[in-house]
């Protein structure tokens, strides 16, 4: 998208949100040139004040005249709410980037990785873009050098996802958790399905064929990213007991063999990886406190597998609240406006 503009109106939909107020920080660390900054929020949430760019904003009740004016709207408040206001927004002249699941599948709403497939962003009918789920992004990200030179064939993933992802709630949740277990008293969850202090869930709603919906989406969200129906995802997702920072163990196969010296060879300087390539050590991988709050996917542990000849096993590791989330919008934007 062309624009003689240089500077643009940006709209943050759930702006007191987790993700939201990752957007905020985002859109500032890079200097996204915000000429105004509209946020949105709930009505109970109205009137907050949050800081922008040396500055504060008052966060205004969303409602069906919001977007005037707008150029960019970047949404971050449930599904529900971009199903009723993504088609306003978009009517109103705004470009919508939506980080939740409402029209992630819909096949007039491209759902955008910018590392992997930034050219679907050009064509949407309803004016709306997608932003995937936080643990399908990270792993395109580190997988596109891999299947553009070998084509994934199968991918077996287990993810060990933090609290963050279910939002803030989630984590006072397992930290209120952890002071009582540490004290030694029964623990009553307020978020979670059961205990996550000390502890491992699968927290997420059931899907088709005994599959959580999380796990259900990192099958479908993976073949329409990459362009590629035939790619079998083997999916088991879990919750752990971290603050931030999305953890994952990945095996994939391809349709030629491919060695883990070719891989790491073409995971060096990837757009969007770092890659840790040194030999194996006790505690030398990636992990999610020192990923968390950068902006990298990192991806390490990159080994030739054991059993099945021509695979490979790797450890991928981002920030799910910037590149599984808010980073990954403001770059669809930064491509879309800037560059």
């Amino acid at each position: 998208m062309s624009s003689k503009k240089t500077s643009f109106v940006v709209a943050v939909v759930g702006a007191t949100g987790a993700v939201g107020r990752e957007m905020l920080r985002t859109l500032e660390e890079r200097k996204f040139p915000v000429s105004r900054l509209v946020a949105l929020a709930s009505k109970r949430s109205a009137g907050q004040v949050l800081p922008f760019a040396g500055s504060e904003v008052v966060v205004a009740e969303l409602g069906p005249k919001s977007f005037e004016g707008v150029d960019v709207a970047l949404f971050s408040a449930g599904a529900s709410v971009a199903r009723e206001y993504g088609p306003v927004a978009a009517k109103s002249g705004a470009v919508v980037i939506d980080n939740s699941s409402a029209w992630r599948m819909d096949p007039e709403v491209p759902l955008v990785v910018p590392e992997v497939n930034m050219a679907a962003a050009e064509s949407r009918p309803k004016g709306i873009i997608a932003n995937p789920n936080c643990s399908t992004i990270q792993m395109v990200v580190a997988l596109k050098p891999l299947h553009d030179a070998a084509r994934v064939k199968h991918i077996v993933v287990s993810t060990y996802q933090a609290t963050s992802g279910k939002g803030h709630a989630a984590v006072e949740d397992l930290l209120a958790q952890a002071k009582d277990v540490l004290a030694g008293k029964d623990v009553t969850p307020s978020v979670f399905p059961g205990q996550i202090a000390f502890n491992v869930l699968s927290d997420w709603k059931a899907g088709d064929m005994d599959y959580s919906e999380e796990e259900w989406k990192m099958v479908h969200e993976t073949r329409k990213i990459m362009g590629d129906d035939a790619i079998g995802v083997s999916p088991t997702t879990v919750r752990v007991p971290v603050v931030n920072g999305h953890s994952e163990s990945v095996h994939v196969q391809f349709h030629r063999p491919m060695s883990a010296e070719e891989a790491k060879r073409l995971l060096k300087g990837a757009d969007g990886v770092v890659l840790m390539d040194e030999p194996y050590a006790p505690g030398k991988m990636p992990t999610p406190a020192k990923a968390s709050g950068t902006d990298p996917v990192y991806v390490g542990r990159v080994r030739d597998d054991i059993a099945v000849k021509g695979a490979l096993n790797l450890w991928i590791v981002a920030d799910n609240l910037k590149k599984g989330a808010a980073l990954n919008a403001v770059q669809i934007a930064e491509k879309l406006f800037v560059r």
